[in-house]
């Protein structure tokens, strides 16, 4: 019998009303293995309400308190990771491993939080003027909203909700619909570490849900991790609506390969960023820029390596990479590869035919890889977030990060290199929000903060760290002076410090 997954409001799991429901599927087999209900406005506005309920009491319990929740919500993550791990993989379709590693950076943002008491520390000046001090103070903002992707069901969900919850305010996911058991988890796991009914809430759903998100007056933030023009829509819909929205978009990342570079070190770079979880990350690195000689040496070590990419079920713990989340992405994958074998590239590795024996039904693509591409292309263009790997040839250092710079996407880039002048002249000039230098997926850890640069990004805020801290509270500064037994009469001028 299918799953019947339900929503999470009030503290409590609530059945779908509008009378509409999606499927969820297991990749590897193409069966469906849950049906999830799609919320309509009034049950937005449900969620919004019981999350309105909880807030003054939760705003006003002291950030110690909060920060205790967060730790025993750390502890019961890591005693549920396996669980957790399953849930995504089963419904997403990367390896255990991977999945694995999903958590443990998502748990990581949570190990912040934790801190927040320190976080939340105001600044405090003793006589600004004559007897009167100052000091300022961060105060949540109240009802605020994440809308997550399905490529990382439980990472992304954790950039946000952890942070927005320490601060003091109160949270609504709407997580994907491809794959929304992981946030039920966490729900779960947050109720059993203390936290009050009401503070967090899962509405599952599909565009209305979004909209009614995106137009209800009582949210006051909303993040966003998607494809750019979803995150551009989510944007200018929410600011509209006078709400602060953080909207991470979408990638397209290249690592430049030097001749200098240690070219064992950089295909296996290449191998685990452009073909791990089956290229299905934002951070993905899709693009390869060979410089000079650098790329008959790396074409020479990738081909095999691609040729021989170990491709199976998440149950095969021997397996590095699995299926591609849905049969629409699978065609939207296998679309771009033939887009780029008419388009004139070489397609060195091609996995449009590879069949998963006892999975024919899954939506498995081979790894590929395609040699000589050219600026011009689509597959160059355009995020293709699937195992597909465009390698693109540069005479120089400076053709190679001209090809980065003038990109309309901004949001991760590398360099693989010895020279230490070459690094830090990319590092320093690339119009990138996040740089690895011998990285190839330069992912900031929890107490930095994430997020692109250009079309991959729209809003002032990065995600988690001290940006998250900013996003999710706004800044009060008192001023103030108490009688001291003299006066000075009415003041009728603008105040200053005499």
């Amino acid at each position: 019998m299918t799953a019947q997954l339900n929503h999470y409001i009030a503290g409590q799991p609530q059945e779908g009303k509008s009378g509409r429901r999606s499927d969820v599927f297991n990749p590897a087999t193409g069966e469906v293995a849950a049906q999830v209900p799609l919320a309509s406005t009034a049950e937005v506005d449900a969620a919004v309400r019981a999350a309105a309920e909880a807030l003054p009491k939760w705003a006003a319990t002291p950030p110690l308190t909060r920060a205790r929740v967060m730790f025993k919500f750390k502890e019961l993550i890591e005693s549920n990771r396996d669980r957790i791990a399953e849930a995504i993989s089963r419904e997403h379709g990367k390896v255990l491993s991977d999945a694995a590693g999903e958590v443990t950076r998502g748990m990581e943002v949570v190990e912040f939080a934790c801190g927040i008491p320190h976080l939340l520390k105001g600044e405090f000046n003793e006589n600004v003027g004559t007897n009167v001090d100052s000091y300022s103070v961060r105060q949540p903002l109240g009802v605020v909203a994440g809308i997550t992707p399905f490529n990382f069901p439980a990472m992304v969900p954790m950039w946000m909700f952890p942070v927005a919850i320490a601060c003091g305010n109160t949270f609504v996911l709407k997580p994907s619909e491809r794959d929304p058991s992981a946030p039920l988890i966490l729900a779960e796991l947050l109720a059993e570490a203390g936290l009050p009914a009401g503070v967090f809430n899962v509405v599952h759903g599909d565009k209305e849900a979004v909209d009614a998100i995106l137009d209800h007056p009582e949210i006051q933030a909303v993040s966003f991790v998607g494809s750019t023009p979803i995150a551009e829509y989510v944007y200018h819909r929410g600011t509209a609506n006078n709400k602060r929205v953080q909207a991470l978009g979408g990638a397209k990342n290249h690592m430049i390969v030097m001749p200098d570079a240690d070219m064992d070190q950089a295909t296996d770079a290449l191998m685990g960023a452009g073909y791990g979880s089956a290229g299905e990350r934002c951070m993905a690195v899709s693009v390869a820029v060979a410089v000079g000689s650098a790329g008959d040496a790396l074409m020479e070590r990738l081909t095999p390596k691609v040729q021989n990419l170990r491709i199976g079920p998440y149950s095969d713990s021997e397996a590095e990479m699995g299926p591609l989340v849905t049969k629409q992405h699978y065609e939207k994958v296998k679309g771009y590869v033939d887009i780029g074998v008419e388009e004139g590239a070489k397609l060195v590795v091609d996995g449009r035919d590879f069949k998963m024996q006892g999975y024919e039904n899954g939506y498995f693509i081979g790894g590929c890889l395609f040699d000589e591409v050219k600026p011009d292309m689509r597959i160059y263009k355009e995020e293709i977030f699937g195992p597909v790997l465009s390698v693109v040839r540069a005479e120089s250092y400076d053709e190679a990060a001209a090809l980065v710079n003038a990109h309309e996407y901004g949001n991760g880039t590398a360099i693989f290199t010895r020279d230490g002048d070459a690094a830090r002249t990319f590092a320093s000039r690339v119009n990138v929000g996040m740089v690895g230098i011998n990285v190839p997926i330069p992912v900031p850890m929890a107490f930095h903060s994430f997020g692109g640069w250009k079309r991959s990004l729209f809003g002032d805020h990065h995600m988690h760290g001290p940006e998250g801290v900013r996003f999710y509270t706004r800044l009060k500064t008192v001023t103030s002076r108490w009688p001291t037994g003299i006066r000075a009469g009415a003041e009728f001028v603008m105040p200053t410090m005499k």
